[in-house]
Order: C-alpha cells, then sequence, then structure tokens
C-alpha cells in the first residue's frame, strides 16, 4: 500500500488550497474594484481599492509564511519554523493599519475637493459582489485557521472580514448618497469603515507580539493544570514550574515531577511517560512536552539552569 498523508501533510494541504483561493480572489476584486473607483469617483470605492490592495500584498507574504511555517526543524532552526506564522500575522496587521491611514487621506481629501460621484449603480454592483464573495471566503479562512491553529489563516480570515465591512459601508454611502444627493455621505462613511479597519489591523499586530514574546494562554494553562490536578489524585506525584507557550500550531509545555526519593528510576520513567502522553493528547495534535524529574528532597531546590523559580500557582 502507498503511504497515507500524515495529519500535517492534510493540514498543510488544506491550508495552502484556501490561501491559494484567497490570493485568486484578492487579484480579482482588485482588479474591479480598481475600476470602480475610477468609473464612480467614490472616495470609499477607493479606500475599498485601497485596503483590497493592501490585502493583496499581504496575502502573497501570508502564503510564504505559511509555507515556511511548515517546515521541519533542522540544524539551524531546532524548534522548527513556526514563528513565521506569528511575522506574517503582525506584517498583515501593518498592512491593515497602514490601508486605514490611506482611507483617512483619501477621504479628507475628497471632503476638502467636494468631488461628484457618477454612475453610482456600478460602483454598488461591484460593492455587493465583493462583500458576497469575502464573506464566504473569509469565513472559510477563519474556520480553517482555527481548526488547524493557524496564525497566518486567521489573520488572513480577520483581513478578508475587513474588506466585507468596507464594501458594506461602501454600498451605504452609495445608497445614502443616491437617496440624499448629499455626496459628502461618501467620505464619512469612508472615515468610519477606516476606523474599523485600524482597530482590526491594531488587534492582529498585538496579537502577534504576544505569540512572538510567548505571551501565556490562560485557556490553555488552565486545561493543563486541570489535568494534572486529576493525575495526582490517581499517581504518586506532584508537580511545580509549569510553563508553557504557542509557537504557532505547537504547543510547548516544559513542566518539572516530583516524586518520592526511593522511588525506582523506571518507575518514575512511567510516570512522566503518563504525563507527558496526557497532555500530549489535550493539546493534539500539535503537543510537544518536556519532564523534569526531581526527588521529594530536592523540590524546592532552583535549578541554575532555569534561573529564579516563577511563582507557583497554588
Amino acid at each position: 500500500m502507498e503511504n497515507q498523508p500524515t495529519h500535517d501533510q492534510k493540514s498543510y494541504r488544506e491550508q495552502m488550497n484556501v490561501m491559494w483561493i484567497s490570493l485568486v480572489v484578492a487579484f480579482v476584486l482588485l482588479v474591479l474594484k480598481v475600476w470602480a473607483a475610477e468609473v464612480t469617483n467614490s472616495s470609499s470605492l477607493y479606500a475599498d481599492a485601497a485596503e483590497s490592495a493592501v490585502h493583496f500584498i499581504a496575502v502573497c507574504i501570508a502564503v510564504r509564511a505559511l509555507q515556511l511555517a511548515h517546515k521541519p526543524a533542522d540544524d539551524e532552526h531546532h524548534f522548527g519554523h513556526d514563528k513565521a506564522a506569528y511575522l506574517s500575522a503582525g506584517f498583515e496587521g501593518a498592512m491593515i493599519s497602514t490601508a486605514a491611514l490611506l482611507i483617512f487621506y483619501e477621504a479628507s481629501h475628497q471632503f476638502h475637493t467636494g468631488a461628484k460621484m457618477e454612475r453610482i449603480g456600478i460602483g454598488a454592483s461591484i460593492a455587493g459582489g465583493a462583500a458576497f464573495v469575502n464573506v464566504i471566503l473569509g469565513l472559510a479562512l477563519l474556520h480553517i485557521g482555527k481548526k488547524r491553529q493557524s496564525p497566518v489563516l486567521r489573520a488572513n480570515g480577520h483581513h478578508v472580514m475587513t474588506d466585507v465591512y468596507t464594501s458594506v459601508a461602501v454600498l451605504v454611502a452609495l445608497a445614502l448618497v443616491h437617496f440624499t444627493q448629499w455626496h459628502w455621505w461618501d467620505p464619512l462613511v469612508a472615515i468610519l469603515a477606516a476606523a474599523n479597519i485600524l482597530y482590526t489591523g491594531i488587534k492582529l499586530i498585538k496579537e502577534s507580539l504576544g505569540g512572538l514574546m510567548d505571551a501565556a494562554e490562560p485557556q490553555t494553562e488552565a486545561k493543563i493544570r486541570t489535568l494534572l490536578d486529576s493525575l495526582v489524585t490517581e499517581h504518586p506525584f506532584t508537580y511545580h514550574h509549569l510553563r508553557h507557550r504557542h509557537s504557532g500550531h505547537t504547543h510547548w509545555v516544559e513542566l518539572h515531577l516530583v516524586v518520592e526519593d526511593e522511588m525506582s528510576v523506571l518507575r518514575a520513567h512511567e510516570i512522566a511517560t503518563l504525563v507527558e502522553e496526557k497532555i500530549s493528547a489535550l493539546l493534539a495534535p500539535y503537543g510537544r512536552i518536556i519532564t523534569h524529574l526531581e526527588p521529594l528532597s530536592a523540590e524546592e531546590h532552583d535549578e541554575v539552569w532555569e534561573g529564579p523559580r516563577m511563582q507557583r500557582k497554588e
């Protein structure tokens, strides 16, 4: 029989497929929005086109980051390349924020020039079609990103959804201009859309920095501690020095296991293996667990190689 693809291979293929779709959609919508903005002379459509241009560049980089993040560990990167995903997400957040600033500028310019809009129907059709396509794509990216624990896909999904919000704002602006004949609705709505886009961009940057700085995840830690506390009642050990981090799609967990001085190395190893298997299953399929065995008599001693002991949570 031929070798069946591993879970990692299936996950990578699924993520890459949806990212290639995202790239094609981003390019097609960019071309359409630029054309519609030129035809209608709409500030909000120019804003939408600017956001799409930034999105297209960001997706190109995200595709490469996803490829890099799934490269296996090598002699120069012993823990793999996962964190490339956080770099991509941070860059995408920065690009989203840049788009928001461009939109602010274009809308302010139209406030001063008082440019008149034309052929509103074409603009509304493009904006409506773009919103419909991006809703489907954005939800797919967010769903697969959550399922595969991929910061790249989640960031791209959030970016696509900001594009949806911008397109909806364009529709609102065009409708208001059409029914009220007050053309300042167009730049006003563009500014409101830019504010929402800027909020999303800053949020992505913050999440990316948290990942790069190995910020703890309270929900993940709570699950690990609940599991360990249940194991302590069933097996002769205690634990401390629990630490964990998320490097992209891999959860890294370290902890000390404390056993009786008289316990054999074989029995202590069996307990450590059990704990590692249980935590790994809890964080499957991307859990990587490292345990350090200690005799009870040395429980309160700090290890030189670890530095000061973290405050223990009772």
